[in-house]
């Protein structure tokens, strides 16, 4: 036991001089590994850095990363996102609060066929904050609307973040994706909620001018520019749900519309192709390689006998589910101010996962859970990614926009304590695959 305290010591003094040192999150994880290899196992370092590396990359369900990623990349870039915006104002008009919902169903829209937190907060952001803050609609409901609509990214099918967890843990993607679907509408509802309950307490500061009559016959007109984007999304998720397809072969369906849906709207040259290629292969490199990384130092973990040792001291506590789920909140939300949600994922699977399952809480649903707490970590400064790219969008201090963000930081905390209450609100549909 006392050796083992002593690696899991050095294993967080080399992570944390590392990351200090502002080296690569894949070179630290590698660099840790080696390190728990060289101190505390007789094991070859270079054949099993080879070979767990090249284990880590040659998987096929890696495969749907670049995909989706690249789908997202073409509806960047095309009016897609754009026409999505003009298709949901009609619909707004008579919910108090009117446009300010814009942000909170574009993000969920965009959230399902992007899979990327950032992506979906710059796509609706670069449409909706120049057009709201036009309107007169109050800046810290525009922001907070924006930034905490926009991790429906991660939670909202196709997941960057899930196929990053089911990869990491050995889960179905398939059954990820589905657990997702429920959870991701609840916490839009709550969005809503809020919303509606502020512009019932405040129409004073709600812009007067702004609300015009919109006959059913706008709102019918409007749904003819929604109809490519839920083309698309019953493209992926319908193949995923139907059985059809794998989440490979649909994120290949979604690009194959996607590329369709944008020359169709005259947004698909070459210029666009290239830069959403160059994008997508950008991203899926960084995240493939910090994955390899993950898949070493977990190689390393096992060595060292961390995982074990954790799982049966924690079995020992006899923890109640709810009490390892409220310190691992914590710790998450901690790791957050300072990683991004693919690093925590991968970081911290290898050693928690042990202790998750020996406590009986099920895989697919703590993937989720995983999921809500790295959302609330994308809008916690000082490292929180939606709060970089809104804040680039606006040149508003980052504090401002987490303030603003706070109340559906709340929100979000209460739909994870309604989720543990209730786990079927996660896994209810994946159960019936």
């Amino acid at each position: 036991m006392s050796e083992m305290l002593v690696a899991a010591i050095i294993s967080l003094v080399a992570l944390f001089g590392f990351l200090g040192l502002g080296t690569w999150v894949a070179f630290s994880l590698l660099g840790v590994g080696a390190v728990c290899m060289a101190l505390f196992s007789n094991a070859p370092l270079g054949t099993s850095l080879a070979s767990t590396l090249w284990g880590g990359a040659n998987q096929w369900s890696l495969a749907s990363l670049p995909l989706f990623l690249w789908m997202g990349e073409i509806l960047f870039r095309s009016r897609l996102s754009s026409d999505m915006f003009a298709g949901l104002a009609p619909w707004m008009t008579r919910l108090p609060g009117r446009l300010l919902h814009v942000n909170v169903f574009g993000c969920g829209i965009f959230a399902a066929v992007s899979g990327s937190s950032a992506a979906t907060a710059a796509t609706i952001g670069k449409i909706s904050l120049p057009e709201l803050l036009k309107r007169g609609y109050p800046e810290h409901m525009v922001l907070g609307t924006l930034a905490g609509s926009a991790t429906l990214g991660l939670l909202i099918p196709p997941s960057i973040i899930m196929i990053v967890y089911g990869v990491a843990t050995d889960q179905s993607i398939a059954r990820l994706f589905m657990a997702g679907v429920i959870p991701g509408i609840l916490l839009m509802a709550l969005f809503v909620g809020y919303v509606v309950v502020w512009s019932l307490f405040n129409r004073h500061r709600l812009p007067q001018e702004d609300a015009v009559k919109v006959t059913w016959g706008d709102r019918v007109l409007a749904i003819k520019r929604l109809g490519p984007v839920f083309l698309l999304i019953g493209g992926v998720i319908g193949s995923i749900y139907s059985g059809i397809a794998s989440p490979t072969d649909a994120a290949a369906v979604g690009v194959a519309i996607a590329l369709l849906l944008a020359r169709i709207s005259g947004d698909l040259n070459w210029s666009t192709f290239k830069a959403g290629l160059i994008g997508a292969t950008q991203m899926s490199c960084m995240i493939a390689f910090i994955l390899a990384g993950a898949n070493f130092l977990t190689t390393a973990m096992g060595y060292t006998g961390i995982p074990a040792g954790l799982a049966q001291w924690v079995a020992a506590l006899q923890l109640s589910p709810y009490a390892l789920l409220a310190a691992l909140t914590v710790l998450f939300i901690i790791l957050g101010c300072f990683l991004d949600g693919i690093s925590m994922v991968v970081l911290t699977t290898s050693v928690i996962l042990p202790m998750v399952l020996a406590a009986g809480i099920d895989p697919i649903w703590f993937g989720i859970y995983l999921v809500f707490v790295v959302e609330m970590a994308q809008i916690t400064p000082p490292v929180g990614f939606n709060l970089f790219v809104i804040q680039s969008l606006t040149n508003r201090n980052i504090l401002t926009i987490a303030k603003a963000t706070m109340p559906f930081f709340l929100i979000m905390v209460a739909a994870l304590v309604l989720i543990t209450v209730v786990p079927d609100i996660a896994l209810w549909l994946p159960n019936q695959m």
